[in-house]
Parts: structure tokens; C-alpha cells; sequence
């Protein structure tokens, strides 16, 4: 087979060189690194520790010397802080820098480590004689004593002490120089290690550089110079121009390419003018396909019969589609009118339906009267709503309530005038005012009206509820309520009185849950809220989020200080600012009630 230097050839050799240099300068940086990061630990953990440890050393030394003397000559009791800063450089630190030392020498050269024990030998016999002073001079009448005292002078002047401090000292200068030489050794080594390899790296990026610019020149001249060539005439060709030149034959893989984009533009030429030719009409022009494997000049011939064959199908379709049309506009002009009408019925039976529940409301006038300083901010989802509220008086108590019925819209609309009906028959047929007991009597009244609690097939609709009863002249409130709470904002915090966890009208036959009656003595300045849960599950916000309980909890906290109608309008721009362009989710209703 005969040998030919490919387009994969020619890329593989240039890379190949690319790599191989590459590999060698990886290893030649990582070695140095590696070699320079021993130095840098022995440094960083040997000998400048080694040395810091050292000069501490000789810091002790010095200092132990000047606090004897003290010590000696200067008379005074045992708690002068001197003595007690003697007592813990020898009980002490000595001991904790010895171990250190110790354990730092065991890097050490041989000669180093028999220096630091000549060292240590002379500290712990001018250990032991501070000790002897020590305990000697103990007391203040110790400093009285003339055979005690010379000796413990004679000791730190003369002999053992100073003598003895002299020699560790000058021990210790030179072990310390020896240990400055080693680290600037071992840095300066590090440092010759990165010239090192500064110059290494700097030739093999010169070669690379050479070597990149070498391969792209070859690989311009032999591969993209000609892959050029071919997709302008490609870029030609996907504008619909089929090129006049050629490319050259050449013995590789973009030599074959040129051949076979030669034939297809020959053959696209071809197809062009047969295409005119049935472009215009001419369905019994001449086109020969390329070869028996040519399924675009057989598609072509076959599309020529097709077309020929549609064209006359096609004509008559236009003309029964363009009459079916006509028939199926008209149709629709007469279903709009229809649906007009039909919705301009429902929407005013829904607009009446809501002047009806508007009447079951109690007027803001009697609000006003019965709830002096207090506000309600009612937002119905639909023309009409699922939520009410409800205002009355018995036994000289107010009572207020929040509704939420099952639904919203026309349903909950239902569902309201029941729950209201309710309330007004129980409140003026039972002698109760308690909150717990209407909602008892509600309960039962809601699960017989919807026939709730017979069998599993019964609705399960009803109502949440928070009910309030308060008596102006006692200051006391009553609560009861069916999954919604109260909140009683007392001096700016928030308090939560809780309610039953079952609705009303569910299955009271088979739970027979009653409803628990909470008792709260009201000061002046406290401030009562009730509500349902449209507030806090209103979507909005930057992200598209629900309001939440807890940003209404922080909400109520923060504008209780305010006038009840101040408060009011806050609540709704507050609501409205956040549903932004989102669709309201749910009847929203909070009430407030503020005592004087």
C-alpha cells in the first residue's frame, strides 16, 4: 500500500512535538518545586523556629540573671511580681522551651546537638542555684540575716550565677550563628533552585514558542489554506451560488473532499436547471440522475409527476376551501354574538348576586358605632367573595367575626349567605354570647344545612372562622375560632392566641369536637386583628413568591402604633405592591380593633 502523509499525519507529528515538550517542561518545573518545598518545610519547621527558640533562650538567661539580682539586693515580700515572674521562668517556661529544643534538635548535625547540652548542663546548675537563693531568701526577715545574705551575694556576683550565666550565654551566641548560617544556606539554596528553574522555564517556552509558530505555519500552508477554499465554495453554495472555479486534485483527505464537491456541484448545476424548467411549468423536461444510487435525481423526477399531478388536485381545492371558509366565518360571527349575549347575562346576575351579599354586610355607619376605633380591608378575589365579615351586639358585648368560606367566587358566595343566615339565627335564638358557643351551634347548623358527617359521599364544605366578643366596660375579650387565630399586639409585640384545628361543618357527627372559648383581659392601647388567609397566600413579589405568614406577622407588628385608618392603607397599597402584576389568589378580608 502506498504511503500517504495524511491530513491526521501532519496534526499528530505537530502535536507530538508540542506534548513531548510540554511533558518535559511539567517534569523539569515539578521536580525543582518539589525539591524547593523540602527547603521551604526545613526552614519553616527546623531553622527559624530553631533559631526563634534559641534567642528566647537567651532572652530567659538574661532576664533570670537581672530578677536574682533583684531578688538578692532589693528587699521585699513574697508577692513582689518579680519574684513570682522568677518563679515562672524556671517552674515554667525553662522547662516548656527545653522540651521544644529538644525536640528541634533532633534535625540537628551532631555538634550542634552536643552544644545545646553543654548548654543545658550549665542552665540547670544556674537553675539549681536559683532554687538554693530562692528558698534561702524567702521571707522579708531573711534579708536580716548576714551569713544568709552573703552567700546568696557571693553566689550571683563572684561564683556559680554569674560566672555560670557568662558561659551559657556565650554558649548559646555561637549555637545561635550556627543555626542564622543554616537557614541562610538552605535559603540560598531554595533561591538558586528558582533561578534554576526560571532559566528552564524560559528556554522551554522560547522553544515552544518557535515550535507553535513552525507547526502553524505548516499546518496553514498544508491543511487550513486549502480548507479555506472549500468553504467559501460550501458558503457559496448555501447561498444558492454555485461556484465557477475548481479545486485542484491533491493526494489526501482534502484532496478527495475536492473531488466529491466537484461532481456535486456538476450535478447541482444539473438539478438547477431541471428545476427551472418544472419551476416553469414544464413538466415533461428532460433530467437524467447522476447514477442508479441517486436518490435525489429519482426524488426529483418523481416530485416532477407529483407536482404535475397536485396541481390540478389543488385547483379544485382552492376553490371549495375558499367557499368552506366563507360558510365557516359567518358560522363564527353568529357563535360571537351568541356568546356576548350569554356573558353579558351571567356577568350582571353575578353583579346583582353581588349587590345581595353586599346587603348581608353590616354597614361601615353601624361598624363605626358598635367598633369606634377599628378598620376592615376587604379585597374580593371575584365580583363576589367566599369571605365575610360580621358585626353585632348581645348581652352588652360587641361581637366581630372573620369568615372564610370554602371557595371563592360564586360558590364561596353560597356558601357566605349560609354561614351568615347561621350566625344571625343562632345569635337570636340562644341566650349564649360566648364565641366558643356560637360556633358550636354554627358547626351544627352548617354540617345538618349540606348534610356533612352522613357518609363518605357528603361535601366536605364549610367555613374558617375567627370570632371576637368584647365587653367595653370589663376590658374583656373572648375568642374562639376554627384554624384562624387572633393577635393581640400589646406594646409593640405581637401575641397569639391560638385556634381549634378543625373547620366548621366537617364531619361533626363523627368528631364531636367543640370549639374552645379563650378569655383575654385588654388593656388600653391593645390591638386586636383577625383575618382570613388570603393575605399571606397572595403571590408576588421580585421572585413570584407567596406574601407569607411571617411578613404579615412583621407587617401587623410594625404599623400597630399607627391611626386604625392609617393602618388600613397601609395593609392594602402593602398587598397590592406585592401581588404587582400576579392575579389575586383568594378573597382577602383583616379586620382591626383598637381599645381606648
Amino acid at each position: 500500500m502506498k504511503f500517504r502523509f495524511s491530513i491526521g499525519r501532519k496534526i499528530g507529528i505537530g502535536f507530538a512535538i508540542l506534548i513531548l515538550l510540554t511533558i518535559s517542561a511539567f517534569y523539569v518545573t515539578q521536580s525543582t518545586i518539589d525539591r524547593s518545598r523540602d527547603i521551604n518545610d526545613k526552614i519553616n519547621k527546623i531553622y527559624a523556629p530553631s533559631v526563634s527558640k534559641l534567642e528566647n533562650f537567651n532572652l530567659i538567661l538574661v532576664r533570670s540573671k537581672m530578677l536574682i539580682l533583684k531578688w538578692v539586693y532589693f528587699q521585699s515580700g513574697d508577692e513582689l511580681a518579680e519574684k513570682k515572674e522568677l518563679r515562672s521562668l524556671i517552674y515554667t517556661e525553662y522547662p516548656k522551651l527545653k522540651r521544644d529544643i529538644q525536640n528541634l534538635s533532633k534535625q540537628w548535625l551532631k555538634e550542634e546537638q552536643d552544644a545545646i547540652v553543654r548548654i543545658f548542663e550549665i542552665t540547670e546548675e544556674l537553675v539549681a542555684k536559683h532554687e538554693e537563693i530562692i528558698h534561702s531568701i524567702k521571707t522579708w526577715e531573711s534579708y536580716d540575716d548576714p551569713s544568709i545574705m552573703l552567700l546568696a551575694r557571693n553566689s550571683v556576683e563572684e561564683n556559680d550565677i554569674d560566672l555560670g550565666t557568662k558561659r551559657a550565654l556565650s554558649e548559646l551566641a555561637k549555637l545561635i550563628e550556627v543555626q542564622r548560617k543554616n537557614s541562610v544556606q538552605i535559603s540560598d539554596e531554595m533561591l538558586a533552585s528558582f533561578d534554576l528553574l526560571q532559566t528552564i522555564v524560559r528556554w522551554v517556552a522560547i522553544v515552544l514558542l518557535v515550535g507553535g509558530v513552525l507547526i502553524a505555519f505548516f499546518t496553514v500552508r498544508s491543511i487550513v489554506k486549502p480548507i479555506h477554499e472549500l468553504k467559501s465554495m460550501l458558503l457559496s453554495m448555501g447561498r444558492g451560488v454555485l461556484p465557477m472555479s475548481r479545486i485542484k486534485q491533491r493526494n489526501d483527505e482534502i484532496g478527495e473532499m475536492s473531488d466529491a464537491l466537484n461532481n456535486l456541484i456538476d450535478g447541482m448545476e444539473g438539478t438547477t436547471q431541471f428545476a427551472k424548467e418544472v419551476g416553469s411549468g414544464n413538466f415533461f423536461s428532460e433530467y437524467k440522475p447522476l447514477s442508479e444510487e441517486d436518490s435525489l435525481g429519482r426524488a426529483l423526477l418523481k416530485m416532477r409527476e407529483d407536482l404535475h399531478t397536485n396541481e390540478q388536485i389543488l385547483e379544485a381545492k382552492v376553490i371549495e376551501r375558499t367557499e368552506e371558509v366563507v360558510r365557516q366565518k359567518e358560522e363564527i360571527g353568529k357563535q360571537n354574538e351568541k356568546l356576548e349575549v350569554l356573558y353579558k347575562h351571567v356577568t350582571d346576575s353575578i353583579r346583582y348576586a353581588k349587590r345581595l351579599q353586599d346587603a348581608i354586610l353590616p354597614p361601615a355607619n353601624y361598624i363605626k358605632q358598635v367598633l369606634p376605633n377599628s378598620f376592615v380591608l376587604f379585597k374580593p378575589k371575584d365580583i363576589v367573595s367566599g369571605d365575610f365579615y360580621w358585626v353585632s351586639q348581645k348581652n352588652a358585648k360587641t361581637i366581630f367575626a372573620a369568615v372564610d368560606c370554602t371557595g371563592h367566587g360564586v360558590p364561596g358566595a353560597f356558601m357566605s349567605i349560609v354561614g351568615h343566615n347561621l350566625l344571625k339565627h343562632v345569635l337570636n335564638n340562644t341566650p349564649h354570647a360566648e364565641p366558643a358557643s356560637i360556633l358550636d351551634e354554627v358547626n351544627k347548623g352548617v354540617a345538618e344545612t349540606l348534610h356533612q358527617g352522613i357518609d363518605e359521599t357528603s361535601t366536605k364544605d364549610g367555613m374558617d372562622i375567627a370570632m371576637c366578643a368584647i365587653d367595653y366596660k370589663s376590658l374583656e375579650l373572648q375568642f374562639s375560632g376554627a384554624f384562624n387565630p387572633l393577635y393581640l399586639v400589646r406594646d409593640g409585640a405581637l401575641q397569639q392566641i391560638k385556634a381549634n384545628k378543625f373547620p366548621i361543618g366537617f364531619f361533626v357527627d363523627e368528631d364531636k369536637k367543640k370549639f374552645t372559648n379563650h378569655k383575654v383581659q385588654l388593656l388600653k392601647g391593645d390591638c386586636i386583628y383577625i383575618f382570613s388567609d388570603g393575605y399571606s397566600d397572595q403571590f408576588g413579589g421580585p421572585n413570584g413568591k407567596k406574601f407569607m405568614v411571617k411578613k404579615f406577622d412583621e407587617l401587623i407588628t410594625k404599623i400597630c402604633k399607627y391611626p386604625m385608618d392609617e393602618q388600613k392603607s397601609i395593609l392594602d397599597k402593602t398587598i397590592e405592591d406585592w401581588k404587582g402584576s400576579h392575579e389575586q389568589v383568594d378573597d382577602i378580608l383583616v379586620m382591626g380593633v383598637r381599645i381606648d
